[in-house]
């Protein structure tokens, strides 16, 4: 009897947990709606690859960091951030996606859709 009111409480308090992280972070809880925070700022951004041989995705803002993965041409891929970093053609704005890893990919090959990401 003991061993079911701790597992029925251990469960419980797992439940609340994973509800509270939920909710504190932006970040794990990704929504397609454009609707933000208080800020009404959206939390994701959308962006379309326009690289015709596709996009390398980086695990940092330069040309010469490892290669994470691959985006195809005209991919949509969701944007958490932009920052500045080594220029691409002439543009040093690089996007930080949240696409199943959190990689980098250069501006000058993503198209926004919607709103222009926020800094990082």
């Amino acid at each position: 009897m003991i061993a079911r009111t701790v597992t029925a409480r251990l469960g419980a308090a797992v439940v609340a947990l994973a509800a509270l992280a939920a909710t504190a972070s932006p970040a794990l809880a990704l929504s397609d709606d454009a609707t933000g925070g208080a800020d009404n700022r959206p939390r994701v951004y959308k962006g379309r690859v326009t690289a015709k041989s596709g996009l390398l995705l980086r695990d940092s803002p330069t040309r010469g960091s490892r290669v994470i993965r691959t985006e195809p041409y005209r991919a949509i891929v969701h944007i958490f951030c932009k920052t500045s970093g080594q220029a691409v053609g002439g543009n040093r704005l690089w996007y930080q996606l949240t696409d199943g890893t959190w990689a980098w990919g250069a501006a000058k090959y993503i198209d926004n859709i919607g709103a222009a990401p926020r800094w990082c």
